[in-house]
């Protein structure tokens, strides 16, 4: 990028409920600027990252090209706590700097090119700057209107040019992409996230990220009595989602053999809830060993036998953890098209050799009593069993 009447490239990053947070605002901030740098150190580029009134500016290194500005913009999209990034440009705090920028920054548009209809809105945060909102609108829009004679439409314009007066700057932009929304990743505590290989799953650790939680992830494998599908298709799954929060870990039960274990039980109408407890009880095993504070699932209220409310209800009284269910009230079609939208539908569309299907009753029991589950689990001696399994987990991590 040369140096022209738009001064320095830079990216704005736009918080969102992070500003209802009254006196704890500084304590999220902090991390959201740390999540911030921490996911653009792959990029490799030297960035200055500063918080400003009410926004995050990045600073991008002189002869930065628009491809890495870009670069950029698309890499914070995914860092929970934004609602908007813009590719804007820093000028100086003179009303002709900024007039000229805006003229220049329109010039270049496609929207000017189509001779669309275009708006002009300022935002004054210093009230020093020599001009109000209102007059800073008419002086850019007027000279936008004379140069290039594109119509004024301030209801529905196609094209919107942003100026936002900061204390040390003006920040000129136009358009933006949408951000994830939600509480910076890590400001809300760590949890465990039961990873299966299917569409819930991915898209209820995903909702955790954006409510500020730090997930891990638990895999339950079939081995020894199925192939390794399930574990690749598992790593698949957290790789993409890391993009998210950064140092995801991924553990995995190999729970073959406690699987045949309540298979033997005699009790085929439990088996399914028998079984979810004795993950659950593993689960909070490891939880409790890597200091998450939760568990989360990706159960659905109603979307299989095993999630009727009083199966549910079977479940949560395995385990004292809380367990966080973000899906409960979403049905299949507002699931999948999350996953679609945070890119794990591909890959948990794929085919596997899930462990569940190990135990899959003609008929699964929709009413579980806890006494015949506890039942179950005194004769398995399901309390050293979640320990035994703990012990046996692998981590996988990420390249």
């Amino acid at each position: 990028m040369t140096m022209s009447a738009l001064g320095e490239p830079c990216v704005l990053l736009k918080l969102g409920e992070i500003v209802l947070k009254g006196k704890n605002r500084e304590l999220f901030e902090r991390r959201l600027i740390s999540n911030i740098r921490d996911a653009l150190r792959s990029l490799d580029l030297k960035l200055d990252v500063r918080k400003r009134h009410g926004v995050i500016a990045i600073f991008l290194p002189q002869g930065a090209t628009a491809e890495q500005a870009q670069a950029v913009a698309q890499r914070v999209a995914d860092v929970p706590g934004l609602v908007w990034i813009h590719r804007a440009w820093r000028v100086a705090k003179d009303p002709d700097a900024v007039l000229k920028a805006g003229l220049e920054l329109v010039g270049e548009s496609e929207e000017a090119k189509r001779g669309a209809r275009f708006a002009v809105r300022s935002r004054r945060r210093d009230k020093r700057f020599p001009l109000r909102s209102n007059e800073l609108d008419r002086l850019v829009g007027g000279a936008i209107n004379d140069e290039y004679g594109l119509p004024v439409d301030l209801k529905n314009p196609e094209l919107t040019v942003s100026i936002e007066v900061d204390r040390d700057e003006v920040f000129v932009f136009t358009g933006g992409i949408p951000g994830q929304g939600g509480l910076p990743v890590g400001s809300s505590g760590r949890a465990l996230v039961l990873m299966s290989g299917g569409i819930d799953s991915p898209v209820a650790a995903y909702r955790m990220m954006r409510r500020g939680l730090h997930v891990d992830f638990l895999h339950f494998s079939g081995i020894p009595f199925t192939t390794s599908e399930s574990i690749y298709k598992a790593y698949a799954l957290v790789k993409k989602l890391d993009r998210f929060q950064g140092r995801s870990r991924l553990w995995v039960v190999p729970f073959g053999k406690a699987q045949q274990s309540i298979r033997t039980s005699g009790q085929d109408r439990l088996a399914v809830i028998a079984q979810r407890r004795l993950m659950l009880k593993t689960a909070e095993e490891v939880a409790h060993r890597i200091h998450a504070a939760a568990l989360v699932t990706g159960d659905a209220l109603g979307q299989v036998s095993s999630q009727t409310l009083a199966n549910i209800t079977a479940q949560d009284n395995a385990v004292d953890l809380p367990i966080l269910r973000p899906l409960v009230g979403w049905d299949k079609t507002e699931i999948m098209a999350e996953a679609r939208r945070i890119g794990t539908l591909e890959i948990s569309e794929l085919p596997d050799e899930d462990c569940c299907t190990l135990l899959a009753p003609k008929r699964a029991e929709t009413r579980a009593k806890i006494e015949d589950l506890k039942q179950i689990e005194k004769r398995l001696d399901a309390e050293e069993l979640c320990v035994q399994l703990a012990d046996s987990i692998q981590e996988y991590t990420l390249d």
